[in-house]
């Protein structure tokens, strides 16, 4: 792809989008960020434009002379209640502004989930938000990723918190469901990658390390590497909804993204296929790796933070 092509990233300022923003720079890309209000954090050398997906308030013009758009975007930071209408109205606008300024293609980071009627309502939202993108007239490269590991998401501040907090912890059942989780930073290498790689337009690849683990596996790594002891006693009657109460009581994430995330741990969420190694290969990081390099930065970024192995 040509470097002076724009694109264009929407959800820049979150925790995905301000890194993508980073590597697409470190590239030499010329990048436009798209925010509902003008960011103090957005880097030297980036266009930014002012746009609301919801409203559509200002699409036009940060679509103008885009090549490729980034949808990093979601609602469950808003209310706790309609966040999957918003996701819906918003992927409906992106696509309207991307017809209507001939945008070339786009590339959308969703969840991994199976299809059908039991999925929760944030994986469902997910999948929804793909299938309104691909109805598109412009090509759509789909990366759907399951709990993505780095300072600052809110899979990783969840499992952080409950680790830290509660050094004793009663588990339900799905603790036992399998997840492949990533390292945010290879989930940007695959985002740089598919804008660079024409190969990848128009397909949907699924990402993820190549361990499969139980959330409680995950949580008992997390809890080594951090420095912490803890016990955890299986309680099967506790379900995701009913867990959600306490895991939204004791972690600093917003109730409104911590609820459909705890939520979502019933659902197995694995690689089904994994082509797009072959297509941008790389090392991929391991899970304790991943801890590791995410603990790391938290501690730079919060010295008074420190867990005891830190210390």
């Amino acid at each position: 792809m040509d470097k002076n092509a724009r694109v264009l990233v929407t959800g820049s300022t979150g925790f995905i989008g301000g890194r993508l923003v980073k590597a697409l720079l470190a590239k030499e890309f010329t990048v436009r960020c798209l925010s509902r209000k003008p960011s103090p954090a957005v880097p030297f050398g980036v266009e930014t434009a002012v746009g609301d997906l919801l409203s559509s308030e200002g699409l036009k013009e940060a679509f103008l002379d885009v090549d490729t758009a980034f949808y990093l975007v979601h609602s469950m930071g808003g209310s706790r209640s309609g966040f999957a209408a918003r996701d819906r109205l918003a992927a409906k606008n992106f696509v309207a502004a991307g017809e209507a300024a001939g945008l070339r293609r786009a590339i959308y980071l969703g969840g991994l989930g199976e299809t059908g009627d039991q999925l929760s309502e944030h994986l469902a939202s997910r999948a929804e938000v793909a299938q309104i993108l691909r109805s598109a007239s412009f090509p759509v490269t789909v990366l759907r990723a399951a709990v993505i590991i780095g300072s600052g998401g809110a899979s990783y501040e969840i499992i952080r918190a409950l680790v830290k907090r509660l050094p004793v912890m009663i588990v339900p059942r799905w603790m036992n469901t399998r997840c492949q989780p990533i390292a945010v930073t290879d989930v940007i290498r695959y985002l740089v990658g598919s804008l660079e790689d024409q190969r990848t337009t128009g397909e949907t690849f699924d990402i993820g390390a190549p361990e499969i683990l139980t959330y409680r596996q995950m949580m008992e790594v997390f809890a080594q590497e951090a420095g912490e002891v803890n016990l955890y006693f299986p309680v099967p009657m506790l379900t995701p909804k009913l867990s959600s109460y306490w895991v939204g009581a004791v972690t600093p994430v917003k109730a409104s993204v911590a609820k459909p995330l705890i939520e979502g741990l019933r659902n197995e969420v694995i690689c089904r296929e994994n082509r797009i190694r072959e297509l941008i290969p790389f090392e991929l990081t391991p899970y304790r790796e991943a801890v590791r390099l995410a603990l790391n930065e938290t501690r730079k970024s919060s010295p008074s933070d420190l867990s005891r192995k830190g210390a």
